[in-house]
């Protein structure tokens, strides 16, 4: 069925009203984070990215680094529930999900099976150093990730919607630590690392921190609004060389592809899935609608290829010896594969 042109300017002006929207809503949730959070540009950035396209984030940093703090703050901002789950080594699965209670009716004595939801059954959840626990427990917080659903003594239980996951883990204490399997890992869209601040950030830091002032960020959208910008940055068109360009870097990692450089096949033992593609594409689209534009450009493809795909590539023990990171093979590899000429 064709539309008229009245439908199609309706249409037209709706999306142009949505898009507006959602810039003003993207302005002031940095505005509202900026009164808690000093500095952590492109961190900030790539969990704003995460929100908006229904992602979960793994966020990396030292002990001290505000990862907490940031992930509250997002909440708050949103005007979402936030649940946080401290993990640690003897954390069950149950503790995670919830469990299910027999409870006696007053007066009639029947006993019934009644779920109790446990702190996965919030808007913004925080995994604190979700690499504390063993897997059983994190796979469970992983089946939630995947499939929105919690399965207790066989019933599915829905998870709220928008549902989002912030991870944290601390990459010095390795004791006691059970790192997360690359399978686990390739859930989440962004591996973000928080490092140190510069000086004079460290001193805005100390003058917020060490005061009497006390500062909240305020809600400036809600849970509906945000699950409708997630379906407007879908909308966002990507162009055939971009899409290309991108689908060539996440393809140029994998040591058994034709286009890997001899330095991939040297070091790197596996390389990134398709889910890598998917989600490069759909988080540069969310870039081009922050800065702006309606359209991705390759800048939003490079600026997100590191952070996107640091944890979905797998090292060998020679790149290791050589003291070569993951970061070194995906900055080599922008310098390698060529921007297609528009």
């Amino acid at each position: 069925m064709s539309m008229t042109p009245t439908e199609t300017q309706i249409d037209t002006t709706d999306i142009r009203a949505r898009v507006e929207r959602f810039q003003t809503v993207q302005k002031a949730l940095v505005t509202e984070v900026r009164k808690v959070i000093i500095g952590q540009e492109e961190v900030l950035e790539q969990v704003q990215i995460a929100l908006f396209v229904g992602g979960h984030c793994l966020i990396t940093g030292l002990p001290g680094t505000a990862k907490t703090l940031l992930v509250r703050t997002l909440a708050d901002s949103l005007g979402l529930k936030f649940t946080r789950i401290q993990f640690t080594p003897d954390l069950m699965p149950s503790d995670i999900t919830g469990t299910d209670i027999i409870e006696e009716e007053p007066g009639t004595g029947r006993r019934t099976w009644t779920f109790v939801p446990g702190p996965i059954f919030g808007n913004v959840v925080l995994a604190d150093e979700i690499n504390r626990t063993p897997p059983k427990t994190q796979s469970a917080l992983l089946e939630a990730m995947q499939e929105r659903t919690v399965t207790v003594r066989g019933n599915h239980h829905k998870l709220p919607s928008p549902f989002f996951v912030l991870a944290t883990q601390n990459p010095i204490e390795l004791e006691g630590t059970y790192p997360l399997p690359e399978a686990q890992l390739d859930r989440f869209l962004f591996n973000t690392v928080l490092d140190y601040l510069e000086v004079e950030e460290e001193l805005k830091v100390i003058n917020l921190t060490t005061t009497t002032a006390s500062a909240r960020a305020e809600a400036i959208t809600t849970g509906p609004e945000m699950l409708s910008f997630q379906e407007l940055v879908r909308m966002v068109p990507i162009s055939d060389s971009i899409a290309r360009y991108a689908v060539a870097l996440v393809r140029a990692s994998r040591q058994s592809d034709v286009s890997a450089p001899d330095f991939v096949k040297n070091y790197v033992n596996f390389g990134a899935s398709v889910r890598g593609i998917q989600n490069l594409v759909l988080a540069s689209k969310a870039r081009a609608l922050m800065k702006g534009r309606h359209h991705v450009t390759f800048e939003d493809v490079q600026k997100l290829y590191t952070p996107i795909l640091r944890h979905r590539i797998l090292l060998n023990f020679k790149a290791e010896s050589e003291r070569l990171t993951t970061d070194d093979i995906l900055a080599r590899l922008l310098a390698h594969v060529p921007v297609p000429k528009e």
